[in-house]
């Protein structure tokens, strides 16, 4: 058992360390920027957009990396862009900077949640803190809840996807791989008209 615990505590560690020295110039950054994708698969950045009465308001409930817990309905009234993550995903990392500045641009008619897909709560909160991610963040790997409450055509089917949700909850537009400054911007404006 102690030498499991100590295993667990290395592994948990250098993933730490790995995210802690994060910048858009890492190697996972260069990797996927120079188009080296071996190793991984991201979408390609199309845009989806959907007719506000063809979709019903998204339900979740999930907890955010500090341990609060936080519902879709507590994002109603503004336009809510979740950003779909995980630490060691390259592309996750090129977009980052543009996420931040978005959402401080942003501020009076959006607010953002990343929903990290696949890591633990010390792995992701380092990333947070490498990447200076200045919003709220929640935990999905274990139960999903959040990409379960956007399956069928809305589903989040690359890392990083960012969904777009009006200010009643319904999928307003979608991108499947890093999110476009200007595109994101123009779709969080379009929602918020809606």
């Amino acid at each position: 058992m102690r030498v499991r615990g100590a295993a667990t505590v290395a592994v948990a560690l250098v993933t730490m360390l790995s995210v802690a020295g994060c910048t858009n110039n890492d190697a996972l950054s260069r990797q996927y920027r120079d188009g080296d994708t071996k190793n991984y698969i991201s979408g390609d950045g199309a845009v989806a957009e959907f007719d506000a009465k063809n979709t019903d308001p998204v339900d979740f409930t999930a907890t955010t990396t500090d341990g609060k817990t936080v519902t879709a309905q507590d994002y109603r009234g503004k336009v809510l862009v979740l950003n779909f993550w995980f630490a060691l995903c390259g592309p996750c990392r090129v977009e980052a900077s543009d996420l931040n500045s978005i959402s401080a641009s942003k501020s009076d008619e959006a607010t953002f949640v990343g929903v990290n897909v696949r890591d633990e709560a010390a792995t992701a909160e380092s990333f947070i803190r490498s990447f200076k991610v200045p919003y709220a963040n929640v935990l999905d790997a274990k139960d999903s809840t959040v990409q379960l409450a956007l399956s069928g055509s809305a589903a989040p089917n690359a890392t990083p996807s960012t969904v777009v949700l009006d200010k009643t909850g319904r999928v307003s537009a979608r991108i499947l791989g890093v999110a476009n400054k200007s595109v994101l911007s123009t779709l969080i404006d379009d929602a918020s008209r809606r």
